[in-house]
């Protein structure tokens, strides 16, 4: 059984809407303001938080932010509750990072669908997560994982602190490279700017990543750009120093050289994907796992916004729409704004 955190200052409403979800088979904590939520969510650890936005002592918003900065907390799905329906409290909200926004007055329909389609989604990114794991485990050898730990190790101890707010340049295209990093938390993104100013991202790193190796042997020119998505605090080896470690420790060398190999494996893998891994096979794919997810029989209609498929399927929401509205023309879904069923399943099956 799932638990559900409710943080909600109307009375009246947190009772009712608890009552709501205990019958669809949630558990459910309630709290009266966001101080005693955060300290609720600490202690329970919750599935999935449901929290109003205009309440007293704490508001929503903090809520949000307080729990995003708990490494116990931070990953768990938050959807906001409230009457507020102007477009810049919707903005606010989802920019903070909330998965979901809902509205009062809501229906029954509205809530539980909200909470078994971010449900579904994390089970399918832990599912993925896992099985990246099991593929990694397969091709590495006990003492490759532990050159590797030695080599982030030792940027621990010897490293340089470098603190960089929300999309802060940590370095520009055609920089000296002059340090090696490593992310102590938060996350970084690598990107080009086209002849027409678009932005292309070229890479994302996250915690315990190494990124910024342009070259090893001199302090080459960086090719992009790089930024902090979030607040990011890096570890970072002057080249000189490196140069100096891998001369002499083979085993720290052995460890880079898995590294390279697994971003060139990286980079050979989304090359695939581009060339074999069309839209309407990341569609197809994605519907069907939601399907699964969500589904208590298999003639239910998924409940689920567009941007939750798009963000899975790893393509544009204005892409993934187009693919849906094929599928709809060739009888295969029907689709009607959160809800899509599937018509015709085993063709649906063909296209994955």
């Amino acid at each position: 059984m799932k638990t559900v955190l409710l943080i909600e200052d109307d009375t009246v409403l947190r009772e009712n809407t608890a009552e709501l979800l205990e019958l669809s088979n949630y558990k459910v904590l309630t709290a009266s303001n966001g101080r005693l939520g955060v300290e609720l969510a600490k202690k329970q650890i919750p599935d999935i938080i449901i929290c109003d936005i205009m309440m007293p002592v704490m508001d929503g918003y903090t809520t949000l932010q307080t729990l995003s900065k708990q490494s116990t907390t931070k990953h768990i799905p938050f959807i906001f509750l409230s009457a507020k329906t102007e477009r810049q409290d919707i903005r606010k909200g989802m920019n903070l990072g909330a998965d979901d926004y809902i509205t009062k007055p809501f229906t029954e329909d509205d809530i539980v669908s909200a909470i078994e389609s971010r449900l579904a989604k994390v089970s399918i990114l832990e599912d993925l997560k896992h099985q990246n794991q099991v593929a990694e485990a397969a091709h590495t050898e006990e003492n490759e994982i532990k050159s590797l730990n030695d080599l982030k190790n030792f940027f621990d101890d010897h490293g340089k602190e470098f603190k960089y707010n929300e999309e802060d340049i940590i370095y520009y295209e055609g920089d000296h490279s002059n340090f090696i990093y490593l992310i102590s938390y938060g996350t970084v993104k690598c990107f080009r700017i086209d002849e027409k100013g678009k932005e292309l991202v070229t890479a994302l790193y996250k915690e315990d990543d190494l990124f910024g190796y342009t070259s090893l042997n001199t302090n080459a020119p960086h090719k992009e750009t790089a930024s902090a998505i979030s607040d990011t605090k890096l570890l970072g080896i002057s080249l000189l120093h490196f140069n100096e470690l891998l001369d002499k420790n083979h085993k720290v060398a052995l460890a880079l050289i898995e590294l390279l190999t697994d971003d060139l494996s990286s980079a050979k893998g989304l090359l695939l994907q581009m060339a074999y891994g069309t839209v309407n096979k990341k569609t197809a794919s994605t519907i069907l796992k939601f399907a699964e997810k969500i589904n208590r029989k298999p003639d239910d209609p998924i409940k689920i916004s567009r941007n939750d498929l798009a963000s899975v399927a790893g393509i544009a929401t204005e892409t993934l729409i187009r693919a849906l509205t094929e599928f709809k023309k060739s009888g295969i879904i029907s689709a009607e704004g959160r809800n899509i069923k599937i018509l015709d399943l085993n063709k649906l099956k063909s296209i994955t």
